[in-house]
């Protein structure tokens, strides 16, 4: 028995002992996409799970990992020392759930793809039927529906459930077709299809299937699949604000993105934010704490970077966060840009209105361009792809 870069023993799965090395060595019909986010310990019941399911079928499970503090992808790889059907991806930098299935698909080469979560959650046992009926039938997509005749939610809490009903609701803003669970992250499809609109895809937020619908180039042939949702094993559940947050801003990025970019669009609207602090650090400077106005002015100033500063971070490039660090760096940097920014801002403005040009549109455009300038250098310099 081989040992793992841990030092423990490799165990191999039940059906992975009998499978001969002709069937290890042929090309996957389907491959498994698996994105991890700290979830080690539901990576053997999940394989396990996948290779009692898939017992005729030749199959590979890619996991895509955002750099899990949990060591998941080592984990992955010491398994898959064993299994070549065990494929893992290590991504460092950036985060997404959107954009990790986009690149587990691309990664591999089988002509159907499905993806599902890590958390033991779905319901491995569909994925033979879907394969039938991709396989059999016209059909583009099979989902697994929560809420199809049939399907639940387990054991979810009323507010969970709530939420979950209001997001459905919403999801028809740009998702047309007829679909009991647009928002279901179980599902398989062609690669073609896939690759027919990966081009298109927003890669926005955790709702992989509602961008894959809404980007779609034409109007897919779907079927719906009922199944039970399971309750977690191991692990926290991902569901925050953050993720509410991210998948409003896949809403917006697909109603609006084609008219602005929608990261600029949220870079502006916390500068509105940020404005709104600027105004009231002022004024509360100048009423409560006596303060000069030079000095309530660069108080006001430096608040208002600074929330922008982090709330950015959080909302705007939210897949790129800084953190430790980075974090600190990126804050004066951010400082830097702006003090920039703010210069362009009342140059551009003073020479329009030297120029006659009217006080508020000189205004205006003094406050566009140093909002791109702000956006355009944050971008490479403060939150630059690692």
């Amino acid at each position: 028995m081989r040992r793992n870069a841990e030092g423990g023993q490799l165990e191999r799965f039940p059906a992975a002992r009998v499978q001969s090395a002709k069937a290890l060595n042929l090309a996957p019909v389907l491959t498994i996409v698996v994105p991890t986010l700290n979830e080690r310990d539901n990576i053997k019941p999940l394989l396990a799970l996948l290779d009692a399911a898939l017992p005729n079928v030749n199959w590979e499970v890619m996991f895509v990992d955002d750099d899990s503090t949990d060591d998941t992808a080592k984990h992955i790889r010491a398994l898959a020392l064993v299994d070549p059907r065990i494929r893992c991806i290590q991504r460092i930098g950036r985060r997404g759930l959107s954009t990790a299935c986009v690149e587990g698909v691309l990664a591999c080469s089988a002509p159907y793809v499905a993806f599902m979560d890590a958390d033991l959650q779905h319901d491995e046992a569909l994925l033979p039927r879907m394969l039938e009926i991709l396989q059999k039938e016209p059909v583009d997509l099979v989902i697994g529906s929560r809420y199809a005749a049939g399907g639940g939610l387990g054991a979810w809490a009323s507010t969970r459930v709530q939420v979950s009903q209001m997001g459905t609701k919403l999801a028809r803003l740009i998702c047309k077709q007829d679909i009991s669970d647009p928002l279901s992250g179980f599902f398989m499809c062609r690669r073609e299809v896939f690759e027919s609109a990966v081009r298109r895809l927003s890669g926005q937020g955790f709702k992989i299937l509602l961008d894959l619908l809404a980007s779609s180039p034409r109007p897919l042939r779907l079927r719906e699949l009922p199944f039970e949702f399971r309750s977690r094993r191991h692990g926290e559940s991902k569901l925050d604000m953050l993720v509410i947050w991210e998948y409003f801003a896949l809403l917006a990025d697909k109603l609006v993105g084609h008219i602005v970019p929608i990261r600029f669009a949220f870079f502006a609207s916390i500068g509105v934010v940020g404005l709104a602090i600027h105004m009231s650090v002022l004024w509360s400077g100048l009423k409560f704490m006596a303060l000069e106005f030079g000095v309530a002015q660069s108080l006001a100033t430096l608040t208002a970077m600074t929330s922008n500063f982090f709330l950015n971070n959080i909302l705007t490039y939210r897949d790129q966060r800084l953190r430790g660090w980075r974090l600190l760096q990126g804050l004066f940097t951010f400082y830097g840009i702006c003090g920039i920014g703010a210069t362009a801002n009342v140059g551009i403005a003073s020479y329009l209105f030297n120029s006659n040009q009217k006080w508020w549109v000189a205004g205006v455009l003094g406050v566009i361009v140093g909002a791109v300038w702000n956006y355009a250098m944050s971008s490479i310099f403060t939150w630059r792809a690692s």
